[in-house]
């Protein structure tokens, strides 16, 4: 295998498609025997290989499935509790020359109305949106040679110099722009970005080339690369992902799972999130329209579910492209991070009318505010809402991250902290009606704390953020 990713050329795939094909071939119609073998190492909480994961997927036996979701459900409370992390995108940009079929950004959708946001632009969508409560924020760039890494950087500059009123600051971007290279991606950790994201779409060569019919995204190995780059030039959080619908279900996660296991070798860790996005329908795009492999609604369950057992301390990442009713269905089966509130197109936050296909890059599936997603998980499931970016600001990222993951610290600090944020969103932004159900949520949490000294700490954090304390943390 060729490693050079510095300087982005010569290289090649990593993603043995042969291989892949061998191995779902031999997982299709599994015994029962092995799919429970699989089920109960999946238990162990020490991950799956891309085969076993396969063999889980391929299972048809709807007993079984039942069982697969079961062990799911039960990963994700051992190691992330009822602890749930709350972000919303940002566009800044809906420019874009590269031509993916799928994409309502496509160069060639002429009835796109384009924009990028200027810095005052920005300054009135980040107030916006600390106005709502969001701590966490996600930049979406589409990919244009006027906007390099010196610009992006800026941008990210921008967005954390604003503050408001309140509690009203950001404290983690996230970025989901084009793959850069390395003396790029450094420019962006310089100036403090999380996670850098770029999901690949489809793992399969041939459907890549089909789908992506010019700019530089056609070059698949330059893409597949990036998140090498990345990690060489500092970042350790990344977040890899594939789009749901291009191609055959089961390859994709196969896909992800051998992108995740060669970054570790190469790189010590694999990826901070994975996102598995469905197509929604876009502007334009037949094809957005009719995918040509559509997952079921139980299906796509499934993969969910088996993602966290393949990867369990691996944040998994539920967009609003689902609707309202199977996103709280997916939640329970292994979804760590959930995207709230979210408009997919630049000034969208600052537009009284938002739901506009001839701005947007997709259909939005859950237009619930922000609030009304908080009551939701609160009162339905049970969960701490979290806008915590302890670790992120204490230097606990990448490998660091993960060794700690691995030994329960999750549920020791990120719960904790989780809360003392939840608390500070209620203080300054809930309705009361929301505030009713999150404060019994809180008392509730801290009565059920085993640990004392920790409950003393906890608890005294939270009275002295009703005092009028902020950004407190563990």
């Amino acid at each position: 295998m060729n490693k050079n990713t510095t300087l982005g050329t010569d290289l090649e795939s990593f993603i043995d498609e042969e291989l892949i094909w061998s191995e779902i071939e031999k997982a299709t119609d599994p015994e029962p025997s092995l799919v429970r073998e699989t089920i109960a190492k999946a238990k162990e909480r020490k991950g799956l290989s891309p085969f076993e994961a396969a063999v889980l997927l391929k299972n048809t036996d709807k007993e079984l499935d039942n069982e697969i979701f079961e062990a799911a459900i039960e990963a994700k409370k051992g190691i992330y509790g009822n602890r749930l992390v709350l972000f919303a995108p940002l566009y800044i940009s809906n420019e874009c020359v590269n031509q993916c079929a799928y994409c309502g950004f496509n160069a060639t959708n002429n009835d796109l109305q384009r924009r990028t946001l200027s810095a005052e632009e920005i300054h009135k969508e980040v107030e916006v949106l600390e106005d709502l409560g969001h701590k966490r924020l996600l930049l979406v760039y589409g990919e244009h040679p006027k906007y390099d890494a010196d610009w992006i950087a800026q941008s990210v500059r921008d967005v954390y110099s604003v503050t408001s009123r309140k509690s009203g600051e950001i404290r983690r971007v996230n970025i989901n722009c084009a793959p850069l290279d390395v003396e790029g991606f450094r420019k962006l950790h310089e100036v403090g970005i999380g996670t850098y994201q770029c999901f690949h779409e489809t793992y399969h060569q041939e459907t890549y080339k089909k789908y992506h019919l010019a700019g530089r995204k056609t070059d698949y190995n330059w893409r597949l690369y990036a998140m090498h780059r990345a990690m060489e030039a500092g970042i350790d959080d990344v977040g890899m992902g594939a789009l749901f619908g291009l191609f055959d279900p089961v390859f994709e996660v196969m896909g992800l799972l051998y992108h995740a296991q060669q970054l570790e070798i190469d790189h010590g860790v694999g990826p901070h999130t994975i996102s598995f996005p469905r197509i929604e329908p876009a502007q334009n795009s037949e094809l957005a329209f009719n995918p040509p492999y559509l997952s079921s609604d139980h299906d796509f369950k499934k993969i969910v579910a088996v993602l966290r057992l393949a990867v369990p301390h691996t944040g998994l990442i539920l967009t609003t492209r689902e609707n309202a009713d199977f996103r709280k269905e997916l939640l329970e089966v292994g979804v760590s991070q959930l995207s709230a509130g979210s408009r997919t197109y630049p000034g969208a936050y600052s537009d009284p009318e938002f739901d506009r296909p001839d701005v947007q890059q997709f259909c939005v599936g859950d237009n619930r505010s922000l609030d009304e997603t908080i009551r939701s998980i609160v009162g339905e499931h049970g969960y701490v809402p979290s806008w915590c970016t302890a670790c992120y600001r204490l230097g606990r990222t990448g490998e660091h991250f993960m060794e700690l993951a691995k030994t329960g610290f999750i549920q020791k600090f990120c719960l904790p902290n989780g809360l003392l944020t939840f608390k500070e969103y209620l203080e300054d932004y809930a309705s009361e009606e929301t505030k009713k159900v999150g404060e019994e949520l809180i008392r509730n949490e801290i009565a059920n704390y085993s640990d004392p000294d920790r409950r003393k700490l906890l608890t005294d954090r939270l009275v002295r953020m009703e005092k009028g304390e902020r950004d407190l943390y563990i």
